[in-house]
């Protein structure tokens, strides 16, 4: 019996989708069969009716190298004193007698675009250096370390002007591993999510429409090259997240389209096969084999690129058949859900969960719930996913004129009903930044210099928000054009003082952020967010308490002013006494100061401090440290129940919500009552603190 480099095992495996390391068998392989070295082919083309190798190392020549079915779907070839670097293809006779050139879907590199040969390349020969960073993943739960993500794609961030007789100009990965390092440690990023990895062959595609799902872009270097950029940047202390596109494949035919004559990683049902929006296919995810090769492509990025994290793209466009389409098929139940995506995505974040330490997010704006629970719990099992109604909801409010952001206040404060319910993280991506919406810099109403001091606050505010969190590069400088894939970005803004000004903020945020538990570890943890004012609508105001899960130690209390204008004085509600340090502002002509607390109530809280903000200001304080006994802990908690049940008593009754003036109505609105439900539940809580702290009194007492 001949032995077979793809052995019943592996067909066993591949068939019911389970074969995680098939990257490890299907494709190229440089290997030593009998004492000679050479390439080991394996190729699925059930439909096919023959398929041979061509490459520069048989000069194209077909029928050279004729490829020997060994099963009903599985083709082999040893091609002997084949080597790294062989440029090649396989030409396969379709069941109808046509014939066509296919790169390998399992190809580990790629000839650069417009050419689009497969490459045969050797991956164990890199030497890494990362042992120590893979080792803390793997005791890590990210859920409870910081995420501050700089999106980035790579064509585009900066250019090498020095090539002149390039048109791409692009820095390669190595050169990029240096640079885009020393600016995101500098910045205080803990992980950059990089764009358009996966070979594509059109550039306007940013990456999305992916040919190769194991070969990094040639765009930018060698395989090795892109190992040495991962590796970089893990010895650096940063996470590396790649883009990844599970739902669709473009229709170049060299790809995936019609691979053996037959709609092989397509839907065969028309209704189900196409986004016409993209003008792309869809892969049938129902299928075995085509689940199999995308769950391996997730593992061999992981496994063999040490990439930290995937981000799914377009999941929504998967979990529902009728996305995109007029016409759609609906499911055995009658509705519009892909059954076979709820499965897929269940699958593959359950065992990439349990077999490494990295983690899917997903790019989702389904209503769909339960998006990061556990597969076990009904869930789809990601690890996070992008808050696109935050995203939403705040551009709209920055996009309102300040002096009519008082009718849009609930777009900053609407999203509480839901924040807690996945594990999410904020994202300003590249989405949101073309094709004619404008960059986060003019986004922001009001004049030119308005936009300064707004985009700063709004960044405050991002920074405060529970969810880790993600910003496209270009964006913490105030980028004021839209991003072009085509081009760099404007680092030329950053000599000038005003964005300079919001790069330092920025980077003053972060910082902040990194350096404090209470902003990331929050995951599903409601009571690490207290609003202090959320109804300051008539002055564009928020504030709010951001905490841990038992006592204000080490508490940050967040004053956002969304309005051009003085605002002095402004009164805040505060839970413990003290002197209360301010450690950011969005203006950066002064260092810290602290306030002392007044022992009178405000907010409901026992304590009151008495500030002035600036146009466009947002200030942090830093809670002082209040020894809490476990006696006074349960007292504060049985209070705050007993005021937030009034409180949404009061609300159920529509006895305190404020009325919104009419439009061209200033101050406040009469029949409004003063004393409400929401007064009474400060004063239980204020009274529950000096209980709290007259106990603690007695305990001082000596025997």
């Amino acid at each position: 019996m001949v032995k077979r480099f793809f052995t019943d095992l592996d067909r066993y495996y591949f068939h019911h989708g389970v074969h995680y390391e098939l990257y490890n068998k299907m494709g190229a392989h440089i290997v030593e069969e009998n004492g000679v070295r050479g390439v080991h082919f394996v190729l699925w083309a059930p439909s096919a009716r023959a398929v041979c190798v061509v490459s520069d190392g048989n000069g194209w020549t077909p029928w050279r190298d004729v490829m020997e079915k060994v099963d009903d779907c599985i083709w082999e070839l040893f091609v002997p004193g084949m080597c790294e670097g062989v440029k090649y293809k396989y030409l396969i006779v379709r069941a109808d007698g046509s014939e066509v050139m296919k790169a390998d879907p399992y190809a580990y590199a790629s000839e650069l675009r417009p050419a689009n040969a497969s490459v045969v390349a050797d991956l164990a020969k890199y030497k890494w250096g990362d042992e120590e960073w893979l080792a803390q993943k793997k005791q890590e739960n990210f859920l409870e370390k910081p995420m501050a993500v700089y999106e980035v794609h790579l064509g585009s961030w900066k250019k090498d002007w020095e090539k002149w007789w390039d048109e791409d100009k692009f820095l390669d990965y190595r050169r990029l591993a240096h640079e885009l390092c020393e600016y995101v440690k500098w910045m205080g990023y803990t992980h950059i999510e990089v764009m358009g990895i996966c070979e594509y062959p059109f550039d306007g595609s940013w990456g999305y429409q992916v040919t190769g799902y194991f070969s990094p872009t040639a765009r930018y270097g060698k395989p090795e090259d892109f190992m040495y950029f991962v590796d970089y940047m893990h010895k650096n202390g940063i996470g590396v997240i790649l883009d990844w596109v599970p739902a669709h494949f473009p229709r170049d035919e060299f790809g995936l389209d019609w691979f053996d004559g037959t709609p092989l990683y397509e839907y065969a049902d028309p209704l189900r096969a196409d986004y016409p929006q993209w003008g792309t296919k869809a892969f049938d995810l129902g299928k075995p084999e085509v689940s199999n090769f995308l769950i391996a492509s997730a593992f061999f990025w992981v496994n063999v690129y040490h990439v930290d994290a995937l981000r799914a793209d377009a999941v929504a466009a998967m979990l529902y058949n009728s996305f995109g389409r007029e016409k759609w098929r609906p499911n055995k139940y009658g509705t519009d859900f892909n059954m076979e995506s709820f499965e897929f995505f269940r699958h593959l974040n359950t065992v990439l969960r349990q077999r490494t330490p990295a983690f899917i997010i997903a790019e989702d704006s389904s209503i769909v719930s339960g998006v990061t629970a556990p597969a076990k719990d009904e869930g789809l099992g990601f690890g996070l996913k992008w808050d696109m109604g935050w995203m939403n909801d705040t551009i709209r409010y920055y996009n309102e004129d300040p002096v009519f952001r008082r009718y849009k206040h609930y777009l900053m404060t609407n999203t509480f009903d839901y924040v807690f319910l996945e594990n999410y993280i904020l994202v300003l991506s590249h989405d949101e930044v073309v094709h004619g919406k404008g960059s986060m810099f003019n986004k922001m109403a009001g004049s030119h210099q308005d936009k300064f001091g707004a985009l700063k606050t709004a960044y405050t505010m991002m920074m405060g928000h529970p969810g880790k969190k993600l910003l496209f590069m270009g964006q913490d400088f105030g980028q004021e054009a839209e991003w072009d894939y085509k081009g760099s970005l404007q680092w030329q803004l950053c000599d000038d003082p005003g964005h300079r000004d919001i790069l330092e903020c920025y980077r003053k945020l972060l910082h902040l952020y990194t350096s404090h538990a209470v902003l990331y570890n929050d995951a599903g943890k409601e009571n690490v967010f207290e609003w202090i004012n959320n109804a300051d609508y008539m002055r564009n105001i928020f504030s709010f308490i951001r905490r841990n899960p038992w006592n204000y130690n080490d508490a940050l209390v967040f004053v956002c002013n969304f309005a051009p204008v003085f605002r002095d004085p402004i009164e805040i509600g505060v839970p413990v006494s003290g002197e209360y340090v301010k450690v950011f502002s969005t203006y950066a002509d002064e260092g810290e100061y602290s306030i002392e607390a007044a022992e009178e109530e405000c907010d409901g809280r026992p304590y009151r401090l008495v500030i002035k903000l600036r146009p466009y200001e947002s200030l942090i304080f830093a809670v002082p440290y209040h020894e809490s006994t476990a006696e006074e802990m349960e007292a504060e908690r049985k209070a705050r129940a007993r005021a937030r049940k009034e409180h949404e008593d009061a609300i159920s009754d529509n006895k305190h919500v404020p009325k919104v003036p009419a439009p061209g109505q200033v101050g406040p609105v009469k029949g409004v009552k003063e004393k409400s439900a929401k007064t009474s539940a400060k004063i239980k809580i204020a009274k529950a603190v000096k209980t709290r702290k007259s106990a603690a009194a007695a305990q001082e007492k000596p025997e």
